[in-house]
């Protein structure tokens, strides 16, 4: 007669109702997920640059063939839209990005003026936003006396939860100039394709800038929650409000000159 099992050797489908064997605890490494890096200026420059650049031209062409010009006048109303469009993306984005940099440093060095001239109250502001966050008091104090024996975690600590900072992680001016600038001039030249083809049709070129405007904004919806036909949609309605309104005026404009 075999020996009866013992309960660690028992198999699994033997085992009593709140023994039943459990998956092992996922590690960070099974967990693993990821998100969209939303923090920095790279693909809000693009993103804004791209979808500015069509607009843009799209309506500057629009604009200018509702008054009868010809394909030539098109093409250089259209280069030069997006030459000085690129140039004031890239240049708007460095400096925005820039000031924005500058203005962290300047706190940066406001929190580390605080820290040394009143380090208790700062230590005390830190252990209270640790028992905010459901540390118990000892707990806190100890985190918190061991963060401030650096300063510069000290410092972007209180940053980042103070003013919601990370001086860590600031965005790169030129990277936010050179995708803008790129972006900008990308989508700019998709309503001239069609005439720099040598494809002389107004209504042809306004499609194909409406074919972009759509894979555009279904591009920049995968960066969110938002379903990507509401995303393209939404950038159609706005740039054909936009193309709408330049039409009209290059015609009233064009009808005396070409009557």
């Amino acid at each position: 007669m075999p020996a009866p099992l013992p309960p660690d050797d028992l198999p699994p489908d033997h085992l009593p109702p709140d023994e039943e064997p459990h998956p092992p605890d996922e590690g960070v490494d099974e967990v693993g997920h990821t998100h969209a890096n939303v923090a920095g200026g790279r693909l809000r420059a693009a993103t804004f640059g791209a979808m500015d650049g069509l607009v843009t031209n799209i309506s500057l062409v629009a604009g200018v063939g509702a008054s009868g010009a010809s394909g030539q006048t098109i093409i250089l109303s259209g280069m030069s839209g997006l030459v000085a469009g690129a140039f004031s993306m890239a240049l708007g984005e460095f400096t925005s990005v820039t000031t924005q940099n500058e203005q962290v440093d300047a706190e940066v060095l406001v929190e580390r003026r605080e820290l040394a001239r009143h380090p208790k109250a700062e230590l005390d502001e830190l252990i209270e936003l640790f028992v905010d966050l459901g540390m118990r008091e000892e707990t806190a104090a100890a985190a918190a006396a061991e963060i401030h024996l650096d300063s510069d975690k000290a410092v972007n600590l209180h940053l980042t939860h103070e003013l919601g900072l990370d001086p860590d992680d600031q965005p790169s001016p030129m990277v936010a100039a050179v995708s803008s600038f790129v972006m900008f001039s990308l989508g700019a030249i998709i309503p001239l394709l069609t005439y720099l083809a040598g494809f002389e049709s107004l209504t042809v070129a306004l499609l194909v800038g409406a074919v972009g405007l759509l894979l555009a904004g279904g591009l920049a919806s995968r960066f969110t929650s938002q379903p990507i036909w509401k995303g393209a949609l939404r950038q159609l309605a706005f740039g054909a409000i936009a193309a709408g309104a330049t039409y009209f005026v290059g015609y009233l404009i064009g009808v005396p000159a070409t009557g």
